[in-house]
């Protein structure tokens, strides 16, 4: 799974980070920071949660075929 993130739709709420503070980060003013979010296994309700928290609908939730074996390669990769 993976969080597609609009960055410049983010108008610095921080609901996502209040979720989840450990899969969201922030910069200094409280905007999440570019780049989307590839969700380690066992995170994805947290990361959920926090998506749906931003009312602005800045962040998307990825549950496709692609994200998730992209998610599965890199737990396999810090595995080894």
């Amino acid at each position: 799974m993976r969080i597609i993130v609009r960055h410049a739709t983010c108008q610095g709420h921080a609901r996502c980070w209040a979720q989840a503070p450990d899969i969201f980060k922030l910069d200094d003013e409280g905007y999440i920071l570019p780049g989307d979010i590839k969700v380690e296994e066992g995170y994805e309700l947290l990361a959920s949660r926090g998506a749906q928290a931003c009312p602005e609908r800045a962040l998307e939730i990825d549950c496709t075929a692609a994200a998730l074996e992209s998610v599965f390669i890199q737990s396999r990769v810090k595995q080894a």
